[in-house]
C-alpha cells in the first residue's frame, strides 16, 4: 500500500507547487495513471529473492523519484517552462550550471526547502521506520499478479476517461505536447511519453503523426498561377516614366517563391517518412512573390534575438529608440514568439523558421545536418561578410558549435573566443550596449554585412540585489507606476535600448542607416517575472502587459521589429493579421530577394497571399478568424458577426497537426539533407 500511492503523492505536490491545472477530470485522470505507476513501482521494489537487495533497492527508488520530481519543478520555477527529456539531457549544454546561482536561490528559499522536504519525506519515513516493518520477500505470485491486475485496470480507466474528453484525447496522441500532458495529466505521464518517444521515435508515433493531404479548395489557399519564376517588375521599378503620359493601371505578374526542385521526382527516390515528407511538400502551394519582393535587395542586415524581451516594455519616453524602430518601420501589432525550450527554441524559430519538437536538442540537430535555408547561408552566397555575437559564455547551449554553423562567414564569437575583450563590466548579465560597442566597429566597413546577435543583459532574476542590470539602472525606471520587480524587469532591457541607440547613431554618422535593416525578436516571454507560468497565474506578467494573461497565446504576445532609414520616410507598412516567429524567415528571404522554397518553410512571407496561420508548441492558434486554444477545445471567433466556413476549425487543426508533423520530422529524418544534399 505503501508503493501503491507513492505516486499519487508525489504528483500532488507537483500540482501543489507548479500550480499546474487543477480541472476535475484533469485530476482524476492523473490519479489513475499514477496509481498505475505506484502499483509497478510495487512491483519493480522486490525483484529478487534477497530481501536485503530489495531493501536497498526500494531506497534508492524512493531517492530516484523524487529527483525527478524536483528538478523538473526547480527547472520550471527558474524558466516557467516544463523542460522534456530532450532539453534537460541534450539541450541545455551549459545553461543550467550557467545559472546554477539563480537555481540555488529558488532551493534554498523557505518554499524550496519545504517542498524538498516533503518530497524527501517518504524515504525518511522509510528510513527511520518502515525499513524494518516492511516485509522484503519477493511477491508471490497471486499478490504479484494482483498489482499487476491493478495497474492494467488504473491505466485502463484512464485511457477510458482521457478518451472522452476531446481536448485530452488530442493531446495524449495527435496533438502531443509535453508541456500540456504535464499540466493536465501529470509529470509521470509527460516523462513516459516523452521516454517512449525518444526510445522508439518513429515506431512510436507514426500512427498519430501521419500527414493529411488537402486541396488548395480545403486550405482555401489561391491557386498557383502560371507565371515565370522571376518577377516581371520591382518595387522600385515601378514608376510613372514621364509625368504627363496617359495613366494607366499596371498589371504586374509575379512568380512562385520556389526552387527547381521536383518533390514528386524525390519522393519516387526514397521510402517511408521521407517519401511521406516530399509528397506533402509537394501537394502545398507555394507564395507568390509581391510588391515587397526585394524591397531590401542588398542592404545591410542586423538581426538580434533579445533576451527575455516584451513588445510591452516599449515606451515612447523610457525607450524612445525601440518605439522610433518600432514605429517608422514595418509595424506589426500582432505578434507572437512561441515559448518552446527556453532561449535556444526561440533562436531556433527565429533563425530556422521552424517549431523546436525536440526541445533543447532541435538547434544541435538543424545543425548538424544542411543548412542551406538560413537567410544567413542565403546571403552568404551574394557575397556578404556575416558573423554572430553573443554576450554570454559562448558554452551556453553550445553555441560554440551550432552557431559556427548557421551560415555566417565569420562563423560566431561569445565569451570565451574574444567577446570578453569588449565587455567592461563582469559578472552576468553582461551589458549588450558594451557588446554593441565593441563588435560594432569590426563591420561596419565591410560592406554588405549580415550580423547577429543573441542578447542577454534583459535576463532575469529580476531584483536590484540579485541582477547588476537591474541594479546598475534602476535610475531611469524607479518612478514608474510598476511593482519593483517589473521595474527592475525594465531596468534590464535599457541596455538593450541604449545599444540600439548607439547603433542607429553609428549607422546614420556613417551614411548607411537607409541602406541598413534591424530586425529585431524575442526569445521567448520574460519568465523570471512569475514563479509560475501557467494561464491566470502571471500576475506580474499581466501587470506588464496591462491585462490578465489568461491563456498560452495571451502569454506570448509580443512585438517584431524590422527596420531601416529608408522606411521612414515611407507610408507606414502595417501588417496587422497575425505574425508569429516562424514567418520571419520567409518574410526576410522575399524582403531581400533571395531564393526560396516558400513550400519547406512552415511560416509565411507576410507580404503574401497566403493565408495568416499562428501555431505554438502545445497546439494553440490564431488565425484572421479567430483563436483556438487547444487545452479547452474552444475557437473564440475575432467578432460575434465573424462569418466561419464550414469545417474551418477541423480544417486548420489538420493544418496546424500537419505543420507541426513536417517540424518534427525534419529533425528527425534529416530532411534537408535529403532535399540539398549532405554539406
Amino acid at each position: 500500500m505503501f508503493a501503491l500511492f507513492l505516486i499519487v503523492y508525489y504528483e500532488l505536490l507537483f500540482r501543489f507547487f507548479a500550480g499546474t491545472e487543477r480541472e476535475v477530470i484533469s485530476l482524476v485522470i492523473t490519479l489513475l495513471f499514477s496509481l498505475c505507476y505506484g502499483a509497478v513501482l510495487a512491483l519493480l521494489s522486490r525483484p529478487t529473492s534477497d530481501p536485503k537487495k530489495n531493501k536497498i533497492i526500494t531506497g534508492i527508488l524512493l531517492f530516484i523519484i523524487p529527483v525527478f520530481y524536483l528538478v523538473e519543478y526547480f527547472v520550471f520555477r527558474s524558466f516557467n517552462v516544463f523542460y522534456d527529456l530532450n532539453t534537460v539531457v541534450n539541450g541545455a549544454g551549459g545553461a543550467l550550471t550557467e545559472f546554477t546561482a539563480d537555481i540555488m536561490r529558488l532551493v534554498l528559499n523557505p518554499n524550496g526547502i519545504s517542498c524538498i522536504i516533503l518530497y524527501f519525506l517518504p524515504l525518511i519515513i522509510f528510513v527511520l521506520f518502515l525499513h524494518k516493518k516492511i516485509s522484503f520477500e519477493r511477491r508471490s505470485i497471486p499478490a504479484g499478479s494482483v498489482l499487476f491486475i491493478c495497474a492494467v485496470l488504473f491505466f485502463v480507466s484512464g485511457r477510458f476517461l482521457l478518451d472522452q474528453n476531446e481536448q485530452y484525447k488530442m493531446m495524449y496522441s495527435e496533438e502531443y505536447n509535453y508541456q500540456n500532458v504535464v499540466g493536465y495529466m501529470g509529470l509521470g505521464t509527460g516523462l513516459r511519453l516523452d521516454s517512449a518517444r525518444m526510445i522508439m521515435g518513429d515506431e512510436y508515433s507514426s500512427e498519430t503523426e501521419e500527414f493529411v493531404i488537402m486541396t488548395a479548395e480545403q486550405t482555401e489557399e489561391p491557386a498557383l498561377a502560371e507565371t515565370a519564376e522571376e518577377p516581371e517588375a520591382k518595387p522600385e521599378a515601378i514608376e510613372t516614366a514621364v509625368e504627363d503620359a496617359p495613366q494607366e493601371e499596371v498589371q504586374i505578374s509575379y512568380g512562385p517563391n520556389v526552387l527547381n526542385i521536383d518533390f514528386n521526382a524525390l519522393a519516387d527516390s526514397t521510402d517511408g517518412k521521407l517519401r511521406e515528407m516530399d509528397l506533402y511538400v509537394a501537394s502545398l502551394t507555394p507564395t507568390m512573390q509581391n510588391e515587397y519582393t526585394g524591397l531590401f535587395k542588398g542592404k545591410n542586415l542586423i538581426f538580434m534575438t533579445a533576451e527575455a524581451f516584451s513588445g510591452y516594455l516599449i515606451d515612447p519616453v523610457l525607450t524612445p529608440t525601440l518605439y522610433r524602430l518600432s514605429t517608422k518601420g514595418i509595424q506589426f501589432p500582432d505578434y507572437y514568439q512561441p515559448a518552446v525550450a527556453g532561449t535556444t527554441g526561440g533562436e531556433y524559430s527565429n533563425l530556422f523558421g521552424l517549431i523546436p519538437t525536440s526541445g533543447g536538442k532541435s538547434m544541435k540537430l538543424i545543425t548538424s545536418q544542411n543548412t542551406w535555408i538560413t537567410i544567413a547561408n542565403r546571403l552568404s552566397e551574394e557575397g556578404y561578410y556575416g558573423k554572430a555575437y553573443h554576450d554570454n559564455s559562448m558554452y551556453v547551449y553550445d553555441r560554440h558549435e551550432t552557431h559556427n554553423l548557421l551560415g555566417y562567414s565569420d562563423g560566431f564569437m561569445g565569451i570565451g573566443n574574444g567577446m570578453e575583450e569588449y565587455l567592461k563590466t563582469s559578472g552576468f548579465p553582461a551589458s549588450d550596449l558594451e557588446m554593441l560597442q565593441g563588435t560594432l566597429p569590426t563591420y561596419i566597413n565591410r560592406q554588405p554585412f549580415d550580423i547577429y546577435y543573441m542578447t542577454v543583459s534583459g535576463h532575469g532574476q529580476y531584483g536590484r540585489s540579485i541582477n547588476q542590470m537591474a541594479s546598475k539602472n534602476y535610475e531611469r525606471v524607479k518612478d514608474l507606476d510598476h511593482s519593483e520587480i517589473v521595474k527592475c524587469y525594465l531596468a534590464c532591457n535599457i541596455p538593450l535600448e541604449d545599444a540600439l541607440t548607439y547603433l542607429v547613431d553609428e549607422l546614420e554618422k556613417a551614411g548607411i542607416a537607409d541602406d541598413t535593416v534591424i530586425v529585431l525578436g524575442a526569445d521567448h516571454f520574460p519568465y523570471n517575472l512569475d514563479t509560475g507560468a501557467s494561464p491566470g497565474n502571471m500576475p506580474n506578467l499581466s501587470e506588464l502587459y496591462g491585462f490578465d494573461v489568461t491563456n498560452y497565446l495571451e502569454r506570448d504576445s509580443n512585438r517584431l521589429i524590422i527596420w531601416s532609414g529608408c522606411l521612414e520616410d515611407m507610408d507606414p507598412i502595417v501588417v496587422d493579421e497575425p505574425v508569429f516567429s516562424l514567418d520571419i524567415l520567409p518574410t526576410l528571404c522575399n524582403l531581400f530577394g533571395v531564393a526560396y522554397d516558400s513550400r519547406l518553410l512552415p511560416g509565411r512571407d507576410v507580404f503574401s497571399d497566403k493565408e495568416a496561420l499562428v501555431f505554438t508548441g502545445n497546439y494553440d492558434w490564431k488565425t484572421t478568424l479567430g483563436t483556438y486554444i487547444s487545452s479547452k477545445n474552444r475557437f473564440t471567433p475575432v467578432s460575434e458577426d465573424t462569418v466561419i466556413p464550414e469545417d474551418y476549425v477541423n480544417q486548420i487543426r489538420i493544418e496546424v497537426r500537419n505543420r507541426m508533423n513536417y517540424c518534427k520530422n525534419v529533425l528527425g529524418y534529416n530532411y534537408f539533407d535529403h532535399v540539398f544534399g549532405e554539406e
